[in-house]
């Protein structure tokens, strides 16, 4: 370790898991998924954990192994999709789901790293996601009160990130990972570029290192796509 920069995954997570903790985990499919310390958090063995994330992986990969492996109580997410495993373990009564509207989820996150406790918002009005919740009447139209989210940890990703914890993302990764990284305790992010401090101009950083407790460089990225759709190559006259 030399100051915020840990020499790996595993050395990153020592002291601050512990069972029953509240993780958030950057990403959005599998685009922008800590893929290293999510690997670290399976061998850990850490369990009963609430696990706040868009979705929970694809098979074999990302969160889902955390889910394969018995690790994960409670979901907060806004998809299932074609989660077999996910669906199944809800269906079965072993996994706790809060489902989200998408928005929603990120806004709670948001909020929690602003420090507002509580807002109101049009989705999910007479449904059963406004099911026990207060509602408001404001201009005509009836709003739910949805709750803050934040987290122990926070685990995100970055395409660049410097030994002050200054982040970049990439394109299509910055989804949940810069609003995760305001929301928790204790914020790790992994980087797929370590770069000397100063490289990154002030007015490039996407997440202030404030946010940022602990940074390590991220190696061996599979880049999965969920899924892959081509069409044939017509054929030469």
């Amino acid at each position: 370790m030399k100051g915020k920069v840990f020499s790996g995954p595993e050395a990153a997570l020592e002291g601050v898991l512990f069972d029953g903790m509240t993780i958030m985990s950057g990403g959005f499919g599998l685009t922008g998924n800590p893929e290293n310390l999510i690997a670290a958090l399976r061998a850990s063995g850490v369990k009963g954990l609430t696990i706040v994330s868009n979705n929970c992986g694809a098979d074999g990969f990302g969160l889902w192994t955390l889910l394969a492996n018995g690790q994960i109580a409670k979901m907060i997410s806004s998809y299932i999709g074609e989660n077999k495993l996910f669906e199944q373990l809800y269906l079965d009564g072993k996994l706790e789901l809060e489902l989200v509207p998408q928005g929603t989820l990120a806004e709670r996150i948001r909020a929690g790293g602003a420090g507002i406790p509580a807002f109101f918002t049009a989705t999910g009005v007479g449904t059963v996601v406004a099911e026990g919740k207060p509602t408001e009447v404001f201009e005509g139209r009836r709003y739910v009160m949805e709750r803050w989210l934040r987290a122990d940890l926070a685990i995100v990703r970055a395409w660049k990130g410097d030994p002050e914890g200054n982040l970049v993302f990439r394109k299509t990764a910055r989804n949940f990972n810069p609003v995760m990284a305001t929301a928790a305790k204790v914020t790790i992010a992994e980087v797929e570029h370590l770069v000397p401090a100063g490289s990154i101009a002030a007015d490039e950083v996407h997440t202030p290192g404030i946010y940022v407790d602990r940074i390590v460089e991220g190696r061996r990225y599979e880049r999965r796509i969920e899924k892959l759709t081509t069409r044939p190559r017509p054929v030469a006259a």
